[in-house]
């Protein structure tokens, strides 16, 4: 969905979601461009503090900033949980990992991931 199409949305609070009423309500009082100047704000400050990256082949090596959405999620608190617990199962998973590769290597010793993509990943 283009940043127009989710302005416009939002701008439109009979779209929201209950939990995204007020939001709504008040992104609808701001100017057309509020979104396009908030985003363009962000670019230069992860620019400036070096929230970048390169993607590797591609000519001129042009730094990128990181992905991200301007418009916040709002979750409710029924949905949140449920998120949360998903989100701590993720995290301890890649810890785990993480953990291994650094120290027994189970997982490389297993085939599980080849070893030349750790090892030579440097």
């Amino acid at each position: 969905m283009a940043l127009d199409d989710l302005e416009r949305d939002f701008k439109n609070s009979t779209l929201a979601r209950p939990h995204y009423k007020q939001f709504s309500q008040w992104l609808s009082q701001q100017g057309d461009q509020y979104l396009s100047a908030r985003r363009e704000e962000a670019d230069l400050m992860f620019r400036r503090v070096g929230i970048t990256f390169a993607v590797y082949g591609e000519s001129g090596g042009t730094e990128r900033t990181i992905p991200f959405d301007i418009v916040p999620r709002i979750f409710p608190a029924s949905e949140w949980s449920r998120l949360e617990t998903g989100l701590r199962q993720r995290v301890t998973a890649l810890n785990m990992f993480l953990h291994d590769v650094y120290h027994e290597q189970h997982i490389l010793k297993a085939g599980v991931i080849p070893k030349e993509q750790v090892i030579n990943n440097a």
